[in-house]
């Protein structure tokens, strides 16, 4: 059975050295020493100059929000996880929907524009699939209109822009460190921003609200993470190299198998993009779903990813999101993780091709 993805999982010796110290401390959570190395050592590694690390990518958004005091509407893209508009509503925002690029996967910056409105506090978008936004025209808006600019980088650890942290870019940036995610911390995710001012918020605001053990300033919610968590997460970094190099080895050659098709794949050979997905657009929703189904007789297990667009989900906004629908309902992610063999990504291709040449023969 080869399924979409599967977690890295380090030598376990050297995780039980750090679970080892952790119940000689008996210090479990509670921003343990674990926590504090291991937001030390991912600063040094992205040359950041301030992150938190949280429980999970879901509450590092809607810390983020709560921090910028969003209200109104959000401009945001409805071609991400489910979490990216669920958030929103969560703290009480209305999603607003820009279509996605007519090539690509994200928010279209020409597109925005037009969307803003008296009413309109924010964007946040999404680097989907690890696929840098246009960083630099959705700043030029955002300024323009005095708008606050949040980014959902769960997929994007290690995607960079003109050699800069992805994590460099908006108010506050986002990512999860979910068991899937190329980089993870089995649950987990952290909020990062340039301001000193929104960091000491954020730290208050994932802690309850305290200012000390006996005060509060302004209101908080549980976004902590463990000391199990984070020594998950301090080994996981020691292989960080080498799981970016094999993902884009990986990445590299499904693009060699599957060039002189009729389908789209996400360019290998840009430098910027960190390999966290392989999705792959076909010429039509029944080509996708053929794919799919063969590919699950034989045991292997893409996923529409994502599918559907957000704009049908839950009435939750507004918008004229063609390039999404169609993207969405013909978009499949192939199976992609660190001990993936080439072999087994031969096979998965074979079926493809063999799908594909039997539907195109049929539909002539």
């Amino acid at each position: 059975m080869i399924p979409v993805t599967r977690p890295f999982l380090p030598p376990i010796e050297e995780y039980n050295t750090l679970v080892q110290n952790i119940f000689d401390r008996e210090w479990l959570t509670n921003n343990g020493p674990l926590v504090n190395d291991l937001e030390l050592q991912l600063k040094q590694r992205l040359q950041l100059d301030h992150l938190l690390y949280v429980g999970n990518g879901t509450i590092a958004l809607q810390i983020a929000i709560k921090a910028l005091n969003l209200k109104g509407k959000v401009i945001t893209t409805p071609f991400s996880y489910v979490a990216t508009s669920s958030s929103l509503v969560w703290e009480g925002c209305e999603p607003v929907y820009v279509d996605i690029e007519p090539d690509g996967f994200n928010i279209d910056a020409s597109k925005i524009e037009a969307a803003i409105t008296p009413e309109v506090t924010a964007i946040v978008a999404t680097h989907c699939f690890g696929i840098p936004c246009d960083v630099q025209a959705i700043q030029v808006i955002a300024d323009r209109h005095n708008l606050k600019v949040i980014y959902d980088a769960a997929h994007a650890f290690g995607t960079t822009v003109h050699g800069k942290s992805i994590f460099e870019f908006g108010d506050i940036s986002t990512c999860s460190f979910h068991a899937t995610k190329l980089f993870h911390t089995v649950e987990g995710g952290m909020v990062v921003t340039k301001s000193p001012d929104l960091l000491r918020r954020m730290s208050k605001m994932r802690n309850f609200g305290h200012d000390g053990p006996e005060h509060f300033d302004g209101v908080g919610i549980n976004g902590k993470n463990s000391e199990f968590h984070a020594a998950m997460g301090i080994v996981n970094l020691r292989y960080l190299d080498d799981i970016l190099e094999r993902r884009r080895a990986q990445c590299s050659f499904y693009s060699e198998l599957l060039a002189n098709m009729d389908l789209t794949v996400p360019d290998a050979t840009n430098e910027a993009w960190n390999c966290a997905y392989f999705p792959v657009v076909f010429m039509t929703e029944n080509q996708c779903l053929g794919v799919k189904a063969e590919l699950e007789k034989a045991e292997i297990f893409p996923r529409r990813y994502f599918y559907p667009s957000l704009d049908g989900v839950n009435h939750w906004g507004k918008g004229n999101c063609l390039n999404s629908h169609e993207i969405s309902s013909r978009v499949l992610c192939l199976p992609l993780y660190h001990n993936l063999s080439f072999e087994e990504m031969e096979i998965i291709v074979r079926i493809i091709k063999r799908t594909m040449r039997y539907s195109n023969s049929t539909s002539k």
